[in-house]
């Protein structure tokens, strides 16, 4: 037989695209369109309704960046359309191939009812099947015209991205907007032809599949009337039945379908934004279910939930519904999908604390796994976390985006640095947007790792960030794929049940342990430096609420604990930690509005911790204590005089002098408390720091040395730092004055000032105080580059084989040697309020208070010495999406630790994170807990989320090692209960003298419920 390949598959591609495709909807007539141009934000419906329309004719530009337009359309079924199946079909101007960003529209019936949106592939809008003939449609359509903000592939620099400089100029001109039959017979044949043609050119060149199905394709097309598709359509899709129908092979793969629509809470578009995108989708979805009965669809993001019950609460009772019917599955668990590395380990547990408890409470649904598909890397204490929050697996994709290493698995067991396992699956399908093309069904099974070991595989299917979710012609492909020779078999289904069965499957999975470090997106951990300052404040910040608010609860009469403030605010910190707002990825509307919320959230925790300490009774001037360690350290009064004050964990002492081990000294440039001796270079960098108590230099080099590094990645402006960013750099060495600025007993001082670039400064105080080896690196920055990226570095003399790291709940360790290909990939890395290198017998922490990137190298000298380097990265200057981001002011701290222990970088990274608080109170109540035993550190301490009275402490063991201790309480227990996070009993603690005695693993968190006597 000659090959004809290519003439059938030309001729097929041609037919589908020109002709078939086309005769879709048979005949149209157009609505007759006015329109409103919203002013301003969005208005309610009832606005809308009011307000005046006038004519706008098809082809006329709409839409101002970020504008509003409603739309009015009226018209009548053709009376002869009786009996067919006939839709509205809307074309808003679409742009481009993106399905999200972009012009977007949700249709209302007249009295205010949200029927479906209106999406670049989703476009219809069922009016009648069959139609009645001569009945009227009347609509009223909310379009908002969102810029295209990464138009040109991410290479161009826009001001589209707040609209406070986007302007006013039309984005989009409207094409068209019909009432159309869907001429259902020749809509099929569109969707045989689609996924045979798609098939087929996945296969073989030497499949016999592949050839049987050119030639039933070339046969049926030989019975395509071009004259009159529709007339011929049935009998094209008869010839096209015998290789549609042949099963699939025994032993072929299952792809479980869900259908998804993945939404960034925020991310090219505001807050304000996704609260309307998820409206328009949530319509469609609900839509969708009510024509298929095998759909489902899983969403996860509690607070996307609320923003629908709260502003459209009639999509809101379709959602119910549909959860009853078991078509649509909440999952996650999470408030929102948060970022896998920023959020503190307490902010973590809240999001699933807030968001499980919300789908129990609204849907009586208990979630079981974890939905994190898009965030840019998940630290290794998150399976101990989803284990204690009631999770059973872990669903991602993004690690599929590495730039070096391709991950080795794709269903496996994912250890964390407890010991803690949870079964884990990267869907292979490489996308959480699949449509079940013949590319993607082939991509899945060639990609999939677990060949002979397993034979199932997850895709979440559906238009995300406002494409509209899944469509009825994803469902359609859903169906033939179902079982078809050549392919992998699809079956829809909840994924509860793709888990269970692939769990069934898989028992003896592979182990991942530890982080999975995402090898890409890297400078997400300082992009928008103010966004993630404003993150790690308000988590402290919280902290300090919700002790001092216990204290006050419990020992001040009348004091009521402040529920519902502390709920919403926990809420407003856990929505900003969505994986495209903390870590810096939005556009600049995004992180102007999240710099003023933590502002807000800020004035808001500090007025309740006065509250509460005012609670107390007033009296003498007291220090407040947040950290969970005793503390010993200079402190300022209100006049801004220092006191040394010594000060228990978690409770308060008179603010009165203590006598201070040894006072600090100044002599020119050198500071000296008898612990350390730092020496400041003309230049600014630190000289030397010597260690008294160790006899020994720490810097093997000018510590604290600012390097200004060109940062041009190679395509993610703001997500990523490519590898080259380490050629090209100045050293900042010109300093413009280094004064000694105090020299009390109490406080040594100096301070840096330097200029460069296009106009940025730094100031930097260098501190040194009394009784405490820290030194302490006050930096106020402001910052007028563009892509640079400014680091400090401290070469130490330490030989250290790793570096640690702080993450949620403990530190991992990373090698600081490059052996691998793994090892390199991870030049720039996360880490919270400390990092910290040692050899034997010596070690220093870098600890910050807001920073969270860093890189860590070693090299040997000539004399035979290693010097390695912690680098801490202080501040980005990327374009897109935000062409001004991180312009402005920077103020933060960070210090350097000499003779560190992990347990000393522990407590300091809590002390220099929760200053101490001086204000009046009566008297010393006990603090609310107190932990004895070296390694046992308390995270939390609250009331019960029940309003039960009860308190609740979670604890931590933070060294790595086994711990053994007691927690004392400063009220009489009746009783204590370990728990899950959302305070549910899990076994009996048993309380002896008043103390509940602890045993705990290498980084185990434990919950302790107890009840007040």
């Amino acid at each position: 037989m000659h090959d004809e390949s290519r003439r059938i598959e030309e001729r097929v591609q041609r037919l589908h695209d020109q002709r078939i495709r086309t005769a879709v909807y048979a005949a149209t007539v157009p609505f007759e369109v006015e329109a409103w141009q919203a002013p301003g934000e969005p208005v309610p419906f009832e606005e809308a309704a009011t307000a005046s329309y006038e004519p706008f004719p098809m082809g006329t530009p709409w839409g101002p960046p970020w504008g509003t337009t409603w739309f009015r359309m009226r018209g009548r079924v053709p009376a002869e359309w009786a009996g067919r199946r006939v839709e509205a079909v809307i074309d808003l101007g679409f742009v481009g191939d993106w399905p999200g960003n972009q012009a977007e529209a949700l249709v209302h019936l007249t009295d205010g009812t949200p029927l479906k949106a209106v999406n670049p592939l989703n476009q219809y809008v069922a009016i009648a099947n069959p139609a009645r003939g001569g009945e009227t449609v009347d609509y009223l359509v909310e379009a908002a015209s969102n810029p295209d903000i990464l138009a040109d592939n991410f290479s161009r620099i826009t001001p589209l991205g707040d609209k406070l400089t986007a302007g006013d100029k039309p984005l989009y001109t409207f094409r068209s907007a019909d009432i159309a039959i869907l001429d259902e017979e020749v809509w099929h044949l569109d969707l045989d032809v689609q996924v045979l043609r798609e098939l087929m050119l996945e296969l073989g060149e030497h499949d016999p599949r592949r050839h049987e199905i050119a030639h039933a394709l070339d046969r049926a097309m030989d019975l395509l009337d071009l004259d009159d598709v529709s007339g011929s359509a049935a009998a094209v899709r008869e010839a096209l039945k015998p290789v549609l129908s042949r099963p699939a092979h025994a032993s072929a793969h299952t792809i479980s379908g869900v259908g998804h629509a993945h939404i960034d809470s925020a991310w090219l578009w505001p807050i304000r934004e996704t609260k309307r995108k998820t409206s328009r989708t949530f319509s469609n979805v609900t839509s969708l279910a009510d024509e298929y009965d095998d759909f489902i669809f899983a969403c996860s993001q509690a607070q996307q939930y609320e923003w629908v019950r709260d502003h459209y609460p009639k999509v809101w009772s379709r959602i119910q519904e549909s959860v009853k019917n078991g078509q649509w599955a909440p999952v996650g668990g999470m408030w929102v999908e948060s970022d896998g590395n920023l959020p503190g380990g307490e902010a973590v547990a809240r999001q699933f604390v807030h968001g499980k408890r919300f789908f129990m409470d609204h849907f009586g649904i208990e979630t079981k796994g974890v939905w994190l598909p898009d965030s840019f890397g998940y630290n290794a204490a998150y399976p101990q976390i989803a284990k204690l929050a009631g999770n059973e697996w872990f669903l991602t994709q993004k690690i599929s985006w590495n730039q070096t290493n391709k991950f080795p698995h794709h269903t496996f067991w994912w250890e964390g640095i407890d010991g803690t396992r949870i079964f884990t699956h990267f869907p292979p399908v490489d996308t959480y947007n699949a449509r079940f093309s013949g590319e993607e069904m082939s991509r899945a099974v060639r990609n999939y790792q677990e060949k002979g070991g397993a034979s199932r595989s997850l895709a979440p299917f559906g238009w995300g960030d406002g494409g509209g979710g899944p469509t009825r012609e994803i469902m359609e492909r859903a169906r033939r794929l179902a079982d078809l020779e050549g392919s992998a078999k699809v079956v829809v289904e909840h994924p509860d049940e793709f888990f269970a069965k692939a769990r069934e499957e898989y028992p003896d999975a592979p182990v991942w342990v530890g982080e999975l470090y995402l090898e890409l997106h890297r400078a997400t951990y300082t992009s928008q430096a103010r966004t993630k300052q404003g993150n790690r404040r308000s988590e402290h910040l919280l902290r300090e609420a919700e002790l001092w608010a216990t204290t006050a609860a419990l020992h001040a009469p009348g004091y009521s604990y402040p529920y519902e403030k502390l709920d919403r605010l926990w809420k407003t910190v856990l929505l900003h930690q969505f994986h495209d707002i903390l870590p810096g990825s939005s556009i600049a509307w995004v992180h102007r509005e999240a710099e003023a919320e933590y502002a807000r959230v800020a004035r808001e925790l500090h007025a309740l911790t006065a509250e509460a300490v005012a609670a107390l009774g007033a009296g003498d001037t007291r220090v407040f204590n947040t950290s969970p360690y005793d503390r010993a350290e200079v402190v300022r009064g209100a006049d801004g005089t220092p006191v040394y004050v010594e000060v228990p964990a978690s409770g308060s002492a008179p603010l009165a002098d203590a006598a201070p081990p040894q006072p600090v000294t100044v002599g020119g440039r050198v500071l000296d408390n008898g612990l350390v001796r730092v020496e400041v270079a003309e230049d600014g960098t630190l000289s030397s720091v010597r260690d008294l108590r160790a006899g020994r230099e720490v810097l093997a080099e000018p510590g604290n040395l600012l390097r200004l590094h060109t940062d041009l990645p190679n395509y993610w402006d703001a997500w990523d730092i490519d590898k080259h960013y380490k050629n090209r750099y100045t050293d900042l060495l010109d300093a413009s004055s280094v004064t000694v600025v105090e020299q009390a007993p109490l406080v040594g001082a100096i301070r840096v000032e330097r200029s460069f670039g296009k106009g940025s400064t730094i100031t930097q105080t260098i501190s040194v105080r009394a009784g405490s080896p820290r030194i302490d690196i006050e930096t106020d920055i402001d910052w007028h580059e563009t892509e640079k990226i400014l680091k400090a570095a401290f070469p130490v003399d330490i030989r250290a084989p790793h570096s640690s790291a702080e993450i949620q709940f403990g530190h991992i360790q990373r090698p600081t040697h490059t052996n691998t290909s793994w090892e390199s990939a991870r030049f720039e890395v996360s880490g919270h309020r400390w990092v910290h290198l040692a050899e034997p017998g010596y070690g220093v922490a870098v600890i910050n208070d807001s920073t969270y990137g860093h890189d860590v190298s070693r090299t040997v000298r000539e004399d035979g010495g290693t010097t390695t380097t912690v680098r801490l990265s202080l501040v980005r200057a990327p374009r897109i999406p935000d062409p001004e981001a991180d312009q402005g002011r920077h103020r933060f701290t960070y210090a350097l630790l000499p003779g560190a222990t992990v347990e000393d970088a522990v407590a300091e990274g809590y002390s220099l994170n929760l200053p101490l608080r001086v204000a009046d109170a009566a008297g010393a109540p006990e603090p609310v807990v107190t932990a004895e035993g070296e390694g046992i550190t308390v995270e939390a301490v609250k009331l019960a989320d029940d309003g039960s009275g009860d308190v609740v402490v979670r604890l931590y063991e933070s060294r790595g090692g086994r711990a053994t201790g007691t927690l004392r309480t400063g009220f009489p227990p009746a009783g204590a209960q370990i728990t899950d996070l959302l305070e549910r009993p899990l076994e009996d603690a048993e309380i002896t003298d008043g103390a509940v005695a602890l045993t705990l693993r290498p980084f185990q968190i434990l919950t302790l419920r107890l009840r007040r006597g």
